[in-house]
């Protein structure tokens, strides 16, 4: 913003013209060192959008040359040190025909996740090529990840040029090299131009350097690539952020239009409970308007009391979605704990929050190759395709139509922590997991914390009860969490395998005699492999072809707890606790 486009009217003006343009959001991506934060910092300098004290810290920390772009939008003191970006830094600017919002990116590939959560929200990726090096893994890496996020644009700013004396062959061999990878990759346009952003060639004014180059410049491109087909025009979807009763006589819904566009009068679903009414009024402010439009925010009033809270969807009748649970989706995984098949998540789409499970993960992306590898899990920074439940039907489009409510976040139940951003693909055949109300603790998360694997030790035979007492006591004293469970008689086994079953799912080991053994009974209700079998025997034999077989007579009741607490500990292993 210059200061003559503040001096040349008033400032109410100037505001309002400022408030009706449009605003474009891009990220810049790259290999390390390949200029994003130099190409940022020379747009923000040229187009006078540096405040004077950061301009002076860019002079005064400048390595070479007068002025370090890179420092400009380089704040952590890591980064610095480094000469690498870490964070995603954001920025802003405005020219007369349109605001910006800038998001710069790190380059190294442990930084994945933070890339992926800058380009989310983008409109135009771009992609920053040394011109000496040539296409890089990195580059296609990024160049995935933006399509991925559905970026509808890609700029590919071959950088660098000064530094192969702005030769047309250098650039002609990247452009035609990525071309031939994007092709197969989700763009609307991809766009290629030399540049040097040290320099400044090619950056906000065109260069005589290049001379062979007649394509616009940087901020030219962003000034004027068409972003207005970018959002979802044609389907209304209104998820409801707030219900607003202030008296008997107002109830209004409010919320920010996701995509599409709503006027009175219109026939509107509140989805999932499929409620139809009428718009009767769309407020603003202290105004109402006749029309509204995404990505407003807006309060819509209807004509019918139907119920309508937090988390609904409000859309047109001619385009209802039809709830489901389970759907495919592609997940960043952004946690340094990895993704836990076995464990309940919250997932947050558009404004719902709902219980969900991420129990079936087909593949993740090698980050080298691009190909789908088989994996159970998601680690920090992958990427993969995830089948998710949700406990709860929930209305969504697929990602590639659109982004308002295609998309979502997986919020770790127990800290309250983001650990995923996902894209939802397509309904899936719903397999049966998740049904009803689910623990948000894994399996896998409970033999952390408590130190060993859950398993049932049934005895069988002529077994004292104060025997087992004394190896409860032995496998507690050394750091084991179990419990005795004894029973007498059919019933009471029946009764007994449902407390076991209790035990099992808390993470103990129950220990469990019958006097009247149904191994059949016991595996089906408890599970073959979470049983441990145990039979103390009366005559001369050691061992039988199913379980173990102890004989412990002489043996004092310390000595015969030892025995049994040596199998049952090389069977249980101890962990280390988390």
């Amino acid at each position: 913003m210059s200061y003559g486009d503040v001096l040349d009217t008033d400032i109410e003006s100037f505001l309002k013209r400022h408030e009706n343009k449009e605003l474009l959001r891009f990220v810049a991506v790259g290999s390390v060192d390949d200029g994003k934060s130099t190409l940022i910092g020379r747009l923000l300098h040229d187009t006078s959008c540096v405040y004077e004290d950061h301009l002076e810290d860019a002079r005064k920390n400048a390595r070479e040359g007068d002025i370090d772009f890179a420092l400009i939008t380089d704040g952590l003191a890591a980064e610095r040190e480094q000469g690498i970006t870490i964070d995603v830094a954001y920025r802003y600017f405005t020219t007369p025909s349109r605001k910006f919002i800038i998001a710069d990116t790190p380059g190294h590939i442990q930084y994945t996740r933070n890339t992926a959560t800058g380009a989310s929200t983008a409109n135009v990726a771009i992609i920053l090529i040394d011109a000496r090096l040539g296409v890089l893994q990195q580059s296609r890496r990024h160049a995935y990840i933006a399509s991925l996020l559905g970026i509808p644009h890609l700029l590919v700013a071959v950088n660098k040029m000064d530094l192969v004396d702005y030769e047309q062959e250098p650039f002609e061999a990247i452009k035609e090299e990525f071309t031939n990878f994007v092709a197969s990759l989700k763009f609307k346009d991809v766009t290629f131009l030399p540049i040097s952003a040290l320099n400044g060639d090619n950056v906000v004014e065109s260069a005589e350097a290049t001379p062979w180059y007649q394509g616009p410049s940087v901020l030219t491109y962003l000034e004027t690539v068409d972003i207005h087909d970018d959002w979802n025009r044609d389907q209304f979807r209104y998820p409801v952020q707030y219900v607003i009763r202030p008296n008997l006589n107002y109830r209004g819904f409010a919320g920010q239009i996701a995509s599409g566009s709503v006027k009175v009068g219109d026939n509107v679903v509140a989805l999932p409970s499929g409620k139809e009414s009428r718009v009767k009024a769309i407020d603003i402010w202290e105004d109402s308007v006749e029309r509204a439009f995404a990505p407003m925010s807006v309060t819509l009033r209807l004509e019918d009391e139907i119920d309508v809270s937090r988390g609904d969807l409000l859309v047109h009748q001619d385009h209802a979605i039809e709830p489901t649970r389970t759907f495919d989706a592609d997940i960043v995984w952004l946690a340094e704990r990895p993704l836990d098949p076995g464990k309940s998540y919250l997932i947050k789409h558009a404004t719902r929050y709902v219980r969900a499970g991420l129990h079936d993960v087909s593949w993740k992306l090698d980050m080298d190759t691009l190909a789908q590898v088989a994996t159970p899990t998601l680690s920090l920074n992958d990427i993969g395709r995830v089948t998710v439940t949700a406990h709860r039907p929930i209305c969504f489009d697929p990602y590639t139509e659109n982004r308002g409510t295609g998309a979502f976040i997986v919020i770790d139940s127990l800290t309250n922590n983001t650990v995923g951003a996902g894209m939802i693909f397509a309904a899936a055949e719903h397999k049966g997991q998740c049904d009803g109300a689910a623990s948000g603790i894994s399996e896998s998360e409970r033999t952390e914390r408590i130190g060993h694997e859950a398993k049932a030790v049934v005895f069988e035979g002529d077994v004292d009860v104060r025997l087992l007492y004394a190896i409860e006591r032995q496998l507690f004293d050394i750091g084991y969490f179990p419990v005795v469970i004894h029973a007498h008689g059919v019933e009471a086994q029946t009764e007994a395998l449902s407390q076991s079953h209790i035990c099992l799912e808390a993470g103990l080991i129950p220990l469990i005699h019958f006097s009247e053994l149904d191994r059949r009974s016991v595996s089906r209700v408890l599970g073959s492999a979470k049983v441990l079998p145990l039979t103390l025997v009366s005559d001369d034999e050691t061992e039988t072809g199913d379980g173990t077989t102890l004989d412990l007579r002489g043996l004092e009741r310390r000595n015969a707890a030892k025995t049994c607490c040596e199998i049952i500990v090389d069977a249980v292993p101890l962990r280390e606790k988390s």
